[in-house]
């Protein structure tokens, strides 16, 4: 009795991970709900990072990982510059106000 036919046992090539899919996953998510100041790096690790995967031609298992820290990293700076913006004008209408003076 011979074994059957299944045909040819390729997979295609098995799907990598980034080393640092993790780290702007967890920069993402700790910038929204803890340090905005971390945004930027979020942002800037993912975006990397994509450029990696994306010129490497593999797939990658924890792209999602990275490109749902990259957008949480983009909120939260976008975020912060708002807070910025908002302060930097609340300050300034104090000063034209005289609210500052003694």
């Amino acid at each position: 009795m011979s074994s059957p036919n299944y045909g040819p046992s390729y997979y295609g090539p098995q799907p990598h991970t980034h080393p640092n899919g993790t780290t702007i996953l967890v920069l993402g998510i700790l910038s929204l709900v803890v340090c905005s100041f971390l945004g930027p790096f979020a942002w800037s690790m993912g975006t990397k990072a994509l450029r990696e995967i994306d010129e490497s031609g593999y797939p990658y298992e924890n792209r999602g990982h990275i490109q749902a820290g990259r957008i949480c990293g983009i909120v939260s700076s976008v975020l912060m510059m708002i807070t910025f913006g908002f302060l930097i004008f609340a300050f300034g209408i104090a000063l034209l106000s005289g609210g500052f003076s003694s």
